[in-house]
């Protein structure tokens, strides 16, 4: 009770600063009326409840199957068995991530069902389990990290040079979305399991990081082939930010719940039944042990299905009406100023943010302090949403002239930043984009993009969580670069002990 209590107050920080944020707005700039602010709240309130729920079940039931099938798969020392584990349970965990289901809705509805939410669902997940299985084997294999992400991003400019501007946005905001709340803790303690064994305690403890980041760019590569495959040259959207489905306050969480349920259901089913054929095979899983993770399994389901419905229900309607309201205002600095801050409350309250800023004080001896981590990620997420504001403003500005130039520098600096900083650095990205970025922030871009004239919903709605991921990149490696020079300066190692 007392874990599941901390959760409460952790998810408490990260919904309820935005629920604030918009009531403010609602008494000042863009009035909203009083039936939707209610299935707002409302819909806050069962995300709020969810997540806490979800997250407390993740730390017991997911995370847990995790380590197990970790430690399981690496006793085989058979690189195909491997190779093949990660790509079904990436497939399999992925499939079932909250923002994945958030983001792959709002595709469909943009689109009109031309990329329906099934079908992004099964190719991102596809991508996930196809890199993680890769992510496993670099492990074993021993290669290096910054050398694997150079060739998978030099194969994803060469892909992105086919694709249309509608895909590109889609492709770098499902490989944000996909590493969510369930996909990061899964895939951090199967590399965990993975690692444990080895010897060589540094190594261990590097390879533990950037599993997330490898596992990240299969959402990339597989919606860009898709994006090909397809032949579609153009995608048309639009969305009427202004109509919300149902004047009614609660018939749309009515009509959502048993949609919702039923989809939760399916994909975790896979989960379980690979949990339950691998923990008959674990002699040292006691009943106890046994019990607790079946337990955790079912709160994370009832969270998944109270957030959701939260979201779909309520949530995301008054973030579309809010961005359209905002970038209706006859100044459009507003909508710029308000999404900074935004930017700024989402990852000052992402709960994922104080495990990684508390994990780099360990990593080095307290030697970064966790105080300028936060800040600098904080700058860095609020103008990467203040950017992507510019972008659905200004016509000239497209996603790929951020995103181009970004990852080439954080490429280029990965060769001399020291090695740990390299996997905390793309693993920090998944970290920002939580389940607010994926929810409110996306929803309030795509608002905006349709109030502004020459904007398209499906080119300038999309590409925000792409951007939230990029930000954290150069923040990290820059003070790995700092860390780097004190640490030569003062005669300590890069991992932090004296030399």
């Amino acid at each position: 009770m007392n874990v599941l209590i901390d959760k409460l107050k952790e998810v408490l920080g990260a919904v309820l600063p935005i629920t604030i944020i918009v009531l403010i707005l609602n008494f000042t700039l863009v009035p909203i009326e009083t039936p939707y602010l209610i299935r707002f709240l409302l819909g806050a309130l069962l995300i709020i409840l969810g997540l806490a729920v979800f997250l407390f079940g993740v730390d017991i039931g997911v995370t847990p199957i995790g380590n197990l099938l970790g430690s399981v798969l690496v006793r085989t020392n058979k690189l195909w068995f491997l190779g093949a584990a990660g790509l079904l349970l990436g497939f399999f965990i992925a499939i079932a991530e909250p923002d994945l289901h958030v983001l792959a809705g709002q595709v469909e509805l943009v689109t009109s069902g031309l990329i329906s939410k099934v079908s992004l669902l099964v190719v991102v997940s596809i991508g996930i389990g196809a890199l993680l299985s890769l992510g496993l084997m670099r492990i074993v294999l021993n290669i290096p990290l910054h050398k694997l992400l150079t060739i998978l991003y030099l194969i994803i400019l060469v892909i992105g040079i086919f694709i249309s501007p509608e895909f590109l946005a889609i492709s770098f905001d499902a490989s944000g979305a996909v590493t969510g709340a369930l996909v990061v803790p899964f895939v951090l303690a199967l590399g965990i399991g993975v690692t444990r064994p080895r010897k060589d305690s540094k190594a261990s403890e590097e390879d533990s990081f950037g599993l997330v980041a490898i596992a990240a760019v299969g959402a990339i590569i597989t919606v860009m082939i898709m994006g090909i495959i397809s032949g579609i040259k153009e995608l048309s959207g639009t969305l009427d930010a202004t109509a919300i489905e149902s004047a009614s306050i609660i018939a749309p969480f009515i009509q959502q719940f048993p949609i919702t349920f039923t989809e939760i259901v399916v994909a975790l089913l896979p989960l379980l039944i690979v949990y339950l054929i691998v923990s008959k095979k674990a002699a040292n899983l006691s009943r106890r042990a046994h019990r607790r993770i079946l337990k955790g399994l079912l709160y994370t389901l009832i969270g998944l299905v109270l957030f959701l419905v939260g979201v779909n229900a309520g949530f995301m309607d008054v973030a579309r009406l809010v961005g359209f309201k905002l970038a209706s205002l006859e100044s459009s600095v507003y909508v710029v100023m308000i999404g900074f801050i935004l930017g700024l409350v989402i990852i000052l309250a992402e709960p994922g943010v104080y495990v990684l800023t508390n994990q780099i004080e360990d990593v080095t001896s307290g030697y970064i302090k966790r105080k300028v981590v936060m800040v600098a990620l904080c700058i860095g997420v609020g103008l990467s949403v203040a950017l992507s504001m510019i972008r659905i403003i200004v016509p000239g500005i497209q996603l790929w002239h951020y995103l181009l130039p970004g990852y080439l520098i954080i490429i280029l600096a990965s060769y001399i930043v020291p090695r740990i900083f390299v996997g905390i650095a793309f693993d920090s990205g998944t970290v920002a984009s939580g389940p607010m970025a994926a929810t409110f922030i996306l929803a309030f871009a795509q608002g905006a993009a349709e109030a502004i004239e020459g904007a398209s919903v499906l080119i300038d709605g999309f590409g925000v969580i792409a951007m939230v991921t990029l930000t954290p990149l150069f923040t990290l490696q820059i003070l790995g670069l700092l860390f780097k020079v004190k640490s030569v300066k003062g005669g300590i190692q890069e991992d932090g002990t004296p030399s």
